[in-house]
């Protein structure tokens, strides 16, 4: 786990103060080492930077002012194989091949062995060898090989190629700049602001997704020319022409017919799941699992005590929580595992509140309570992590799925919108519903969050003039039924979301998060059963409940879904420094003139609906997030 960064300048070479500054600015995803590669001229050089182990300096010189063309950077956690021969940007025997890689593997010793068959001998026991090798046997096919996270930057001397890589779901991000002068690209977008390639200026249409969905939808971002690498896609630069071109190495597979029954299904489920688990139980350093009190972690923790007898398991308990850590602890003495609870209280989730939300690099609609959790892990010496995300967009986890059916029927009546001609709240809710005419809008919908009327009242006309608001290129492939909210599910939810925040949260504590319900195989399986066993209607996650049946006390699998988040509505009705705090931000906002300050006094003084402050936090983190990065 690490965090990496780099740039191809096209025309000229440039000074590596800009991979020295983007690689310090990262530092927080690996504290334990860092490197550099230089290209040059037609030659490539190792060095080590700083912060490098001293076995690493001893090795290559520490890097001063240098020019180059090619400049890659490196921070790294040590997870697997500590020692140096981990050290990265790593370099094949004959030195044109270079790797950069931020992630973990967990079939990496599968495919060790399939590469020693094939006459590969290795140096170290690190995933990132393993990836080196099979890029050299396989080609850029090596990527849909690989079980795990990853974000990858590979210089392939030989062939005249740069190439970046990201992971079938987007578990790890990466961002990248694109100019006529060069391309950039890093973990977090706060490196590729440290290059001189790249200004810092609004991508308002990024703005307005952020605004629908509580998240950027990728490949946009709320930075202009800065975006996010798809996942299960790679990007290849020709160094000769610097052509760029993208390509997909994988798709969601659709539902195919499958003569198969409920209970082959939940014990072939629960043989897949053990298997991820064992793998991503896998470290050279402590392991716990963060439990929530809900199934889906709570599964996980019970299914990795047969591989990790003192397996460590521990839950946040925020305001209102008492039932989920109440769980959580019955479980941990059900099934025998060490159990603990972390008591975060008001004064702590208010420490450091600014810093943590400029930290994520977009306006967002709630405090992010996994900062926390990583903190706690950090202290505690846990530098793996096992979490239940992806479970509820797997197995149909959310309560907004629920509704499905109701609205593929009531969509039948959308015509009546042109006849609500009240403009007062419940009226526009009403009408806002009958707007609905794709799965999109659905989804849309269920994300809880301004709705594109509001967004219009809100943005200043000469702003929201030169915004494209229509959002028919984020479409996929519009299957009226479960299976089409599930690729939506997959595609924002999933990745455009939880697990660029988990990951932004969980590495600014140098913790990795891993997900064992993200499996390939998992992914695979489950995409490909038939509706009818995935998804009910009337209950979410039946399948996975099933599952969790032989594991599980009845008052874990009983409890309804709730989610892992902190109480925001709570601490603005009851935190005088909260609501202190909101109205200096807004009136801050109110000054910029993008926004109508009409409207958003109107909506921070009639809070009426319980989703209202929702609106308001996503203004506050706006406001935050421009003072960051745009404000000098």
């Amino acid at each position: 786990m690490c965090g990496i960064s780099g740039y191809y300048s096209f025309h000229k070479s440039i000074s590596s103060t800009n991979i020295l500054e983007m690689n310090q600015s990262i530092k927080h995803r690996g504290p334990d080492d860092e490197g550099f590669w230089l290209y040059n001229v037609n030659q490539g050089v190792s060095f080590s930077g700083n912060d490098s182990t001293q076995k690493i300096k001893e090795q290559f010189p520490v890097l001063q002012d240098r020019n180059s063309e090619i400049a890659l950077g490196f921070r790294r956690l040590s997870i697997i194989d500590l020692s140096e021969k981990g050290h990265q940007p790593m370099l094949s025997e004959n030195e044109q091949i270079i790797i950069t890689f931020n992630g973990e593997i967990y079939n990496f010793k599968k495919l060790k062995k399939e590469l020693e068959y094939l006459g590969h001998s290795f140096h170290s026991t690190s995933d990132t060898e393993v990836i080196l090798k099979a890029y050299q046997e396989w080609g850029n096919s090596a990527f849909a090989k690989l079980d795990g996270m990853f974000a990858i930057c590979i210089v392939d001397l030989s062939s005249q190629k740069l190439i970046l890589a990201r992971d079938r779901v987007g578990m790890k991000p990466l961002f990248y700049h694109q100019s006529k002068e060069g391309l950039v690209w890093a973990s977090e977008i706060k490196a590729l602001l440290k290059n001189e390639f790249v200004k810092a200026e609004i991508n308002w249409d990024g703005v307005y997704t952020n605004f629908l969905f509580q998240t950027t939808l990728a490949p946009q971002t709320c930075f202009q020319h800065i975006f996010s690498l798809e996942p299960a896609s790679f990007m290849t630069v020709d160094l000769k022409d610097q052509k760029i071109t993208k390509e997909k190495f994988w798709e969601l597979p659709s539902w195919s017919e499958k003569n198969i029954s409920e209970e082959e299904a939940v014990r072939r489920i629960d043989e897949l799941l053990s298997e991820s688990i064992s793998e991503q139980l896998y470290a050279d350093v402590p392991v716990a699992v963060m439990m929530s009190g809900g199934i889906d972690s709570t599964l996980i923790a019970s299914k990795s005590k047969p591989f990790n007898a003192n397996i460590n398991t521990y839950t946040i308990s925020y305001p209102f929580s008492e039932e989920e850590v109440k769980n959580a602890s019955l479980a941990a003495r059900h099934f025998g595992v060490s159990h603990e609870i972390k008591n975060v209280s008001d004064e702590e989730a208010l420490e450091q509140l600014k810093e943590n939300i400029q930290h994520f690099e977009e306006p967002y609609s709630s405090f992010e309570v996994l900062i926390n959790a990583a903190k706690y892990a950090h202290d505690r010496n846990f530098k793996v992590v096992l979490s239940g995300n992806g479970a509820d967009e797997l197995f149909a986890g959310y309560s907004h799925t629920l509704k499905l059916n109701r609205w593929l029927l009531m969509k039948n009546f959308n015509f009546i919108k042109p006849f609500i001609f009240t403009r007062d709240k419940f009226s526009q809710r009403v009408k806002n519903y009958f707007s609905q005419d794709s799965m999109f809008d659905f989804f849309r919908q269920s994300q809880v969050n301004m709705m594109p009327v509001e967004v219009k009242t809100l943005v200043q006309p000469d702003i929201y003039n030169k915004i494209d608001v229509n959002l028919s290129k984020y479409h996929v492939s519009e299957t009226k039924n479960y299976s089409g909210y599930f690729e939506y599910d997959m595609k924002y939810s999933l990745s455009s979301h939880h697990v660029f925040r988990d990951d932004l949260s969980a590495m600014k504590c140098s913790v990795e998060f891993r997900y064992p319900y993200l499996s390939n195989s998992l992914i695979d399986y489950v995409s490909a059963l038939p509706e009818n066993i995935r998804f009910n209607g009337i209950q979410n996650k039946p399948l996975l409940r099933k599952t969790a049946e032989k594991y599980l006390p009845q008052e874990v699998l009983n409890m309804p879904k709730k989610g892992f988040s902190f109480p925001v509505n709570y601490f603005i009705k009851n935190e005088k420094r909260v609501r202190e705090f909101i109205a200096e931000t807004l009136e801050s906002l109110k000054k910029r003139n993008f926004f109508n300050a009409v409207v958003i006094d109107e909506w921070w003084n009639h809070q009426e609906h319980e989703y209202d402050w929702v609106k308001i936090w996503q203004l506050v983190t706006f406001e935050l997030w421009y003072q960051k990065y745009f404000d000098k």
